[in-house]
């Protein structure tokens, strides 16, 4: 079984948020993609370029219009879109997917430290292969996460510099992910 530790060849991830931007990810240098765009008709065919570019592709199932959130939206997923994986802040969709033989990244927002703490509660328990945590810019919080458990963490959300990303990736992030297709071709 993949481990997302062994997918990461750049530790900057594609965050695909509008469909002009697609381009620009699949020749990126991200060798993974975050899809946060797109509805029932257009989402096979975002991941057909981004799957014809080589590239592994995580869909953001709480940003697809059209999707609800039920077992069978995720088993639709798996059979038809086949992505690599989804994210979600929803725990049943983890475990729903993990079901259906996709990895599943969490994610959570980190507001204050009761949040950060419910939400590594509910990661524990529904057991993601990674958690995306936002926003991503805060390395002391990152490396407070880092002893707090052992899945690899994702940091992003309003990730804007080379700096920024190499902050994170030192404070102990695996990778770091950015909408901001100017990042997506550093060689990290």
């Amino acid at each position: 079984m993949d481990h997302i530790v062994d997918l990461v060849q750049s530790q900057v991830i594609a965050s695909v948020k509008n469909k002009e931007h697609l381009e620009s990810a699949a020749k990126s240098h991200s060798n993974i993609i975050f899809l946060l765009t797109g509805d029932l008709m257009t989402t096979q065919q975002y991941l057909n370029v981004l799957k014809e570019n080589n590239k592994t592709t995580f869909v953001h199932v709480d940003f697809i219009d059209g999707l609800s959130n039920t077992k069978s939206a995720i088993k639709f997923i798996a059979e038809v879109w086949q992505p690599k994986g989804i994210i979600t802040t929803k725990s049943n969709l983890i475990k729903f997917a993990k079901e259906e033989g996709l990895m599943a990244i969490q994610r959570i927002f980190l507001i204050d430290k009761n949040a950060m703490k419910k939400g590594i509660e509910i990661a524990h328990s529904c057991r993601p292969d990674a958690i995306e945590v936002l926003p991503g810019i805060m390395p002391n919080i990152i490396d407070s996460l880092t002893k707090l458990t052992h899945l690899p963490i994702i940091a992003g959300g309003l990730v804007s510099t080379k700096k920024q990303i190499n902050d994170g990736l030192k404070a102990g992030a695996l990778a770091i992910s950015s909408g901001d297709p100017k990042l997506w071709n550093l060689d990290l």
